[in-house]
């Protein structure tokens, strides 16, 4: 079964396309939309598919998609931006800004540790409900009072959800904002991009439906088998908040978690952001270049921002390879390759992945609803023919 692609590429980039329409060789049922930027400029604009697997409706131009991870990205530009204004600084205590947040021995974790997923928070300690995580206040409040799980600053492991809480409620302190509104305020209106967090009313027609893969829905099925009967499991609280969401993040029913339209309106901010794949491009793309008038990063800030502070084993057992990141930003490792060491940017569940690199002025997005594990290489592949085109041998 074919999939017909729309769209176009500049000169040069064909190759990029090819690896685009491979994407959908094995999943001819998702859609997906991959859009890159070079020195400021749109370079890659393609996209294909279906958009909902229930009605059959085709994925647009214009179709914005949940991020999952990838807006722990957007989290950490506009961090890196109250630290360029000197508005924040990432050696600070978390507590000089969100004065709670000392309780239960925490008096001396920096911001840089919320960041880079050194905070001992990974997952809350209490299970939170749905109608926990859409209410902002409870869920913060509750991450101020909690002992951490490890030594803060000593480890890391992955706040698959909370870091978004975390690191927000210190911007929203620092700006007076919520999230939302301070992405839109800072970013999203100044480059006039469909991108959120926390969804309006009137898009939410508009988002694609996701769907689990096979090998997701394999992955999470041996995960639980693996579990020991009455042994907490860390990292799957981490995802799914001790009930709050299913493993997969999505369902199993069709409206459930990030499908669930009352979640995509919350400011969920480690995982829930919407977007099109041409609004991230932009928007990464003006971390590094000047981009529709736009530049969001000074060089210096982005060289502070990305300095590792978390990789190798984390604290839990969880199998290599590991990923790295800096004040927030995922970098270049074999667990996620971007295009060069000097990509920058967040991966999200089920395979999405968005990034800036350095070097050759690139802003690149690939989004897809159909989720598949972490060995997924949809993704890579499009990333490795790029680097054919930006930096070939």
């Amino acid at each position: 079964m074919s999939v017909d692609i729309s769209g176009w590429v500049e000169p040069g980039f064909e190759g990029v396309a090819d690896a685009f329409r491979e994407a959908f060789r094995d999943q001819p049922a998702m859609g997906a939309a991959l859009a890159i930027r070079q020195s400021g400029r749109p370079v890659v604009d393609l996209w294909g598919g279906t958009a909902d697997d229930r009605t059959g409706d085709a994925w647009l131009a214009q179709t914005p998609s949940v991020i999952f991870s990838c807006t722990k990205g957007l989290m950490s530009i506009l961090a890196a931006r109250l630290v360029q204004e000197g508005r924040l600084d990432y050696e600070k205590p978390v507590a000089h800004y969100w004065p709670e947040f000392a309780d239960a021995g925490k008096g001396q974790v920096l911001v840089r540790h919320l960041l880079s997923h050194r905070a001992g928070l990974s997952a809350p300690r209490e299970p939170l409900t749905t109608a926990d995580i859409v209410d902002w206040e409870t869920v913060v409040t509750r991450l101020a009072a909690q002992e951490p799980l490890w030594e803060p600053g000593s480890a890391y492991a992955y706040h698959a959800i909370t870091h978004g809480w975390l690191i927000g409620e210190v911007i929203r302190r620092v700006t007076g904002l919520s999230v939302g509104r301070y992405f839109a305020h800072l970013v999203a209106q100044p480059l006039e991009v469909d991108a959120w967090i926390g969804v309006p009313t009137d898009v939410v027609d508009r988002v694609a439906h996701m769907t689990v893969g096979p090998s997701l829905a394999r992955l999470t099925e041996q995960q639980a088998a693996a579990r020991a009967p009455g042994v907490r499991d860390w990292s799957e609280w981490a995802m799914t908040l001790g009930g709050a969401l299913a493993p997969e993040l999505i369902g199993p029913g069709e409206a459930e978690g990030f499908n669930d339209p009352v979640v995509q309106a919350a400011e969920i901010p480690g995982a829930g952001g919407i977007a099109t794949a041409r609004a991230l491009a932009t928007i990464w793309s003006a971390t590094v270049v000047d981009t529709a008038g736009v530049r969001l990063l000074e060089p210096g800030v982005v060289e502070t921002a990305t300095a590792p502070q978390s990789e190798g084993a984390p604290v839990w057992d969880v199998p290599g390879p590991w990923p790295r990141w800096g004040a927030g930003f995922q970098l270049d490792s074999e667990a996620r390759r971007f295009l060069s060491p000097t990509s920058f940017g967040h991966d999200g569940a089920g395979g999405q992945s968005a990034f800036a690199d350095t070097d050759s002025g690139i802003g690149f997005a690939f989004l897809t609803n159909r989720m598949e594990a972490i060995d997924d290489h949809r993704a890579t592949r499009i990333i490795d023919a790029l680097r054919e085109v930006v930096a070939p041998h």
